[in-house]
C-alpha cells in the first residue's frame, strides 16, 4: 500500500528527530506517521461501505 502525505511527513520529522537527537521531532513524526495510518483505514472502510451499499443496490434493482 502507498504512503499518503502523512505519513511520508512523519516518516521525515521523524528521521530529522533521530538526526538532529530531537526527541520531541521523532514524536511528532510518529504522531504524523498514526495520523496517516488512521486515516487510510478510514478511508478503506469507506471504500468498502461503498462497495456494500453498490452490492445491496444492485441486488434490490434485480428483484
Amino acid at each position: 500500500m502507498a504512503m499518503n502525505k502523512d505519513q511520508v511527513e512523519g516518516k521525515i520529522k521523524e528521521a530529522a528527530g533521530i538526526l538532529t537527537d530531537d526527541e520531541k521531532l521523532q514524536d511528532e513524526g510518529k504522531a504524523d506517521q498514526l495520523s496517516g495510518d488512521v486515516k487510510g483505514v478510514v478511508h478503506d472502510v469507506a471504500d468498502k461501505a461503498d462497495e456494500v451499499i453498490d452490492d445491496i443496490k444492485h441486488a434490490v434493482e434485480k428483484d
